[in-house]
């Protein structure tokens, strides 16, 4: 009888360690840009100042055209100052690309910020069932990425 326990109780023993799940992700990506053309324009708007002593205006000027100021009282010293500053032109369109991806003639206002266009070039990418992702580079204004991830879990 004690023999029956004893292999009994390795039996149980052995199994106590319970089987193990193990979990293998394997995730390969590419990922290929082309930067676009851009063009960020601020218009400056019209501003019109005049400013002074013993001076007096029964007009002012600015875009409409001059303006009409006397000495208030004659003989005694007077300052006069006058700033004009013409508003840019309203653009309701911009130009549109070219064959290469580019703004042939854009439109700018007095604060611009351009930006060319990437240029694919050699850019490429390619996935492979047993090897690392390749990436090849292209021309200006081009990213790519290639990235294998690989995930290993055991789960008791």
């Amino acid at each position: 009888m004690k023999k029956f326990f004893s292999v009994a109780a390795l039996l149980v023993a052995g199994s106590s360690a319970s089987a193990a799940e193990i979990k293998n992700i394997i995730t390969d990506s590419v990922q290929l840009t082309v930067e676009g053309p851009a063009i960020q324009s601020v218009r400056m708007g019209a501003s019109y100042s005049a400013s002074g002593s013993n001076v007096s205006s029964s007009a002012f000027g600015g875009v409409g055209g001059a303006g009409t100021y006397t000495i208030t009282n004659d003989g005694q010293a007077f300052s006069f100052s006058e700033s004009l500053t013409t508003a840019d032109t309203v653009v309701t369109s911009q130009s549109s690309l070219s064959s290469n991806g580019r703004f042939d003639s854009p439109n700018l206002y007095s604060d611009t910020i351009t930006s060319v266009g990437g240029s694919a070039g050699t850019l490429a990418g390619s996935l492979s069932a047993t090897g690392i992702p390749s990436v090849t580079a292209g021309g200006p204004g081009t990213t790519a990425t290639g990235q294998r991830s690989v995930e290993l879990s055991v789960f008791k």
